[in-house]
């Protein structure tokens, strides 16, 4: 109906004042394949023209964090019917479909409503239930008033699981997770954690149903996980506010948060080979800090590093910072993360080479900061 269109734009272009030209669409129009899966076909992976499967990968890949999530998550509900999983309108983004097809009455789809998503979730928190609110960590923005008012405020055990958190990739500025870590650990009441793999994402999961004091948040990225040993079920909860030393060192503190533990011990391995021997710590959580692990490690030490998948302005290297600050523990730090700038679209790995953000390229700047060696031309 092209010439409908064009004379309906051509007529509310005539008009004076504001126009809403509504306009019914079907997705994959043409395409009946798409048509019959309106959901799958959102935002699908190169397929087979002919039969509409998915192409295979050229190597299997781990299971993606969203995709464990929701196995751990269904896992628990069977044997908890007060969880109630909540999504607005990304029920197979964020796996909660697994949840809707084994526990449909465990399940809610409020739309494209995250403002509600977070306000039915404080309501289920006061009635005893065990609400695990799903929701993308660029659309959680949306409700940041839900969550101070309707949650924090009242100190209700709301569970945020905030899928595609940090650099997502392809979808652009819009979709980058760049900003919760900043604007959810200045609200009273909330606590944050991010795992570093998808193994310790399973016992986030469990530690985010057990906490009822008050609001949780567990950030996650979008994409495969390391590949590491999964369980079934049995997860035990990690005790809140406890970070995890992974190697001892000398030379350099490094604390690293989320998905930047893994770069955090590639970058140890390198300056390793430089004479550099570092310390290493798992964060796990943000708020709050392990003060009593990081602290008299930063002042035995002296250097400190902070390592994350986030906007640096408020993020979990200002965390650190400012608690060292307010402790006069007066170390020199250097924070890694994202700069005052957005992420446009590329795959997540050119992106973080593109922010100085791979193993190589800390190792280097860490070199020329602390220990007076100039860069080389690794990057």
């Amino acid at each position: 109906n092209l010439e409908e269109l064009i004379s309906t734009f051509t007529n509310a272009h005539k008009l004076d004042g504001p126009v809403l030209v509504h306009v019914a669409t079907t997705k994959g129009k043409g395409y009946a394949i798409a048509e019959a899966d309106k959901v799958g076909y959102h935002a699908q992976s190169p397929f087979n023209l002919a039969t509409g499967k998915a192409l295979p990968a050229k190597k299997p890949k781990p299971p993606g964090y969203s995709k464990v999530f929701a196995h751990t998550l269904v896992t628990l509900a069977q044997n908890n019917p007060k969880i109630i999983g909540i999504t607005a309108a990304m029920a197979t983004g964020t796996g909660l479909n697994k949840l809707q097809e084994k526990l449909p009455d465990q399940y809610i789809d409020v739309g494209i409503a995250e403002q509600h998503a977070v306000t039915l979730a404080a309501g289920l928190a006061c009635e005893g239930m065990r609400p695990v609110a799903a929701i993308y960590s660029t659309f959680l923005q949306r409700a940041y008033d839900q969550i101070i008012h309707d949650v924090c405020i009242q100190n209700l055990p709301v569970f945020f699981c905030l899928d595609r958190a940090g650099i997502v990739g392809a979808d652009g500025p819009t979709h980058q997770g760049m900003y919760d870590i900043s604007y959810l650990r200045c609200i009273p009441n909330m606590v944050i954690m991010a795992p570093k793999d998808e193994a310790e994402l399973q016992r986030m999961v469990v530690t985010g149903i057990n906490h009822t004091d008050g609001p949780i948040a567990m950030r996650y990225p979008r994409g495969s996980g390391y590949g590491v040993p999964l369980m079934e079920d049995g997860w035990e909860a990690l005790p809140i506010g406890k970070a995890e030393l992974l190697r001892n060192g000398d030379d350099l503190l490094m604390v690293g948060y989320g998905t930047m533990v893994y770069t955090a011990m590639q970058t140890a391995e390198i300056l390793s080979e430089h004479g550099i021997e570092a310390t290493v710590i798992n964060a796990r959580f943000v708020k709050p800090l392990d003060t009593e692990l990081i602290f008299p490690l930063a002042q035995k030490i002296g250097r400190v590093v902070t390592l994350e998948e986030g906007c640096l302005m408020g993020g979990f290297g200002s965390a650190v910072a400012e608690a060292l600050m307010d402790n006069d523990i007066l170390v020199p730090l250097k924070r890694f993360g994202v700069p005052d700038q957005l992420v446009d679209h590329a795959k997540p790995d050119e992106s973080k080479a593109d922010l100085g953000l791979t193993g190589s390229q800390i190792a280097e700047q860490i070199r020329a900061a602390f220990f007076n060696r100039q860069p080389s031309s690794v990057s």
